[in-house]
């Protein structure tokens, strides 16, 4: 079965980046998930990078913040698709972050998803696999419909007990 990593730089990256391991939990798609500082630690990223295709990885999600040189620096060593998730910023609310990740150069592209984006990247990791594997395409149809009737249902409430009543139960 394929296999995706999940790469940060920092633990205070986990909240967003545990978005895309529950995600991954929730198809049944094996992950290894680490924190590993490509500033901090460069020898160690360059292994982990080099040696990512030989444990099986199809995909790598790597989230960063700031300067943001993970998922490029990643993209540039590992052969397969990466995913970069910009992490928000006190300085200038993950800006920088976005920048940095998509503005990649050419011949080496990184997917860049929103700011804090951890669960639309696990999905377009997934949407990749999906490509060659069709119990995932149809576990991820399957997901899109629960999403719709979520919504749908959202609605009826909505229209059966109006605004302010559906205010105060989403307080609740």
């Amino acid at each position: 079965m394929a296999k995706i990593g999940i790469l940060m730089g920092s633990d205070s990256d986990m909240p967003v980046m545990s978005k895309a391991a529950e995600i991954l939990d929730r198809f049944g798609v094996d992950y290894e998930m680490t924190i590993i500082s490509a500033h901090r630690e460069p020898e160690v990223f360059f292994e982990y990078s080099r040696t990512a295709e030989e444990k099986g990885f199809k995909v790598i999600i790597a989230g960063a913040g700031m300067a943001a040189h993970l998922p490029g620096m990643c993209a540039s060593i590992f052969p397969m698709p990466v995913i970069g998730i910009p992490m928000h910023t006190a300085s200038l609310g993950g800006r920088d972050s976005l920048y940095s990740i998509v503005q990649m150069p050419s011949g080496v592209p990184v997917a860049t998803v929103a700011i804090n984006g951890g669960a639309n990247a696990a999905l377009l990791a997934l949407r990749m696999l999906a490509i060659s594997d069709d119990k995932l395409l149809k576990k991820l149809k399957d997901y899109r419909e629960e999403l719709k009737e979520g919504i749908e249902a959202k609605a009826d409430k909505l229209g059966r007990i109006g605004y302010r009543k559906y205010l105060e139960s989403m307080k609740k």
